[in-house]
């Protein structure tokens, strides 16, 4: 057995289930998400677009978290910085561009939300709306159900460290805590409430504030795959087995501005953000794969290759996309009487 061999046998990604395609589609994943989001911000300065949320930084865990649900049954309430996790589950690089470009085809909602509103009934991915943390009690709403209708399906909902003070989670937290529900809160913290430091909003640890609630709470390294997804799938499982809920706190770093509209260099210094780009999980992931053998520098431009050629079409086909057409006003937004019937009168 080679070298090469031998450290693939005792990979961290093997011993937690993970096949080496797996360990590699989740790298892969982690780069269209930074690729997509640095593409945004380009747009966004030459006044392509209006506006975007910035998740740079947060792609690892939301890679790993995707990664350890049931990918073909489980229902989700992400939030605005999710591209990583949304692209992991199946949404593409065309359908976020038609968001981004707010075009009539847009699968989230049809042009009329800012971007980063993700919504998908193919992926079960539940509309969210642009008050933070609303998205929890509907989660738990989602795990209710399940519950009630015998259903095997976990919702999964995510958020920032700022919404972890906002009653919508407490509330939902009890409620779930109560009924024992099938739901996984999942704390993105970022370090900050957009210009607010965590040390200056949160007392104590997010996720010790399960245990008021009456289930588990686990900090995990947000900048770590692998990590965060052995903590996802054992609160998955407990979730399934009618344990509860899980909050998971993922703790990582927003290294860009919080959007477009924001200068974060008047509340946070460039040393401080380079300390934290030198964790980014992307280059210690790809360091990762390589020490395990399967990733090298030929294979490494082949993928940024394809990413690049991937989002010049996703960019040119959102862009040339139609706008919805002011007849379109009320699309959606009524049912027509024939989807109606009897039973909507």
């Amino acid at each position: 057995m080679t070298q090469s061999e031998s450290a693939v046998t005792q990979s961290r990604h093997a011993a937690l289930g993970l096949t080496d395609e797996q360990a590699i589609e989740m790298y892969k994943l982690m780069n269209t998400a930074r690729k997509y989001d640095e593409r945004c911000l380009i747009l966004q300065r030459a006044g392509k677009i209006k506006f975007h949320v910035s998740g740079i930084g947060q792609e690892a865990a939301q890679v790993g978290a995707a990664f350890a649900l049931d990918r073909d049954q489980d229902y989700y309430l992400p939030y605005y910085r999710d591209y990583a996790f949304v692209l992991s589950v199946g949404m593409t690089l065309r359908e976020l561009m038609l968001c981004l470009f707010s075009k009539i085809d847009d699968p989230n909602s049809g042009g009329r939300q800012m971007p980063g509103h993700f919504g998908s009934k193919r992926l079960r991915i539940v509309t969210g709306s642009s008050p933070v943390t609303t998205q929890v009690p509907h989660a738990v709403g989602f795990a209710l159900a399940a519950k009630m209708k015998k259903k095997n399906f976990v919702s999964f909902v995510t958020f920032g460290d700022g919404s972890s003070n906002q009653g919508d989670f407490h509330e939902g937290a009890n409620f779930a805590g109560v009924h024992k529900l099938p739901v996984i809160f999942m704390c993105e913290n970022n370090q900050y409430a957009i210009s607010v430091p965590l040390h200056k909003q949160v007392s104590g640890k997010i996720a010790d504030r399960a245990l008021g609630y009456g289930f588990p709470g686990v900090a995990v390294d947000g900048n770590d795959p692998l990590e965060v997804y052995r903590v996802m799938k054992e609160a998955r499982q407990r979730a399934a087995n009618g344990e509860g809920p899980t909050l998971v706190e993922a703790v990582m770093y927003r290294l860009s501005p919080h959007s477009t509209s924001d200068e974060d260099l008047a509340y946070r210094t460039k040393e401080e953000v380079d300390a934290h780009r030198d964790k980014d999980g992307i280059p210690k992931y790809k360091q990762y794969l390589i020490d395990c053998g399967i990733w090298d520098e030929e294979r490494e431009a082949v993928m940024q290759h394809e990413i690049k050629a991937a989002l010049d079409d996703a960019t040119s086909f959102g862009d040339k996309a139609p706008f919805p057409a002011p007849e379109d006003i009320l699309k959606h937004v009524y049912a027509d009487d024939a989807a109606q019937g009897e039973g909507g009168r």
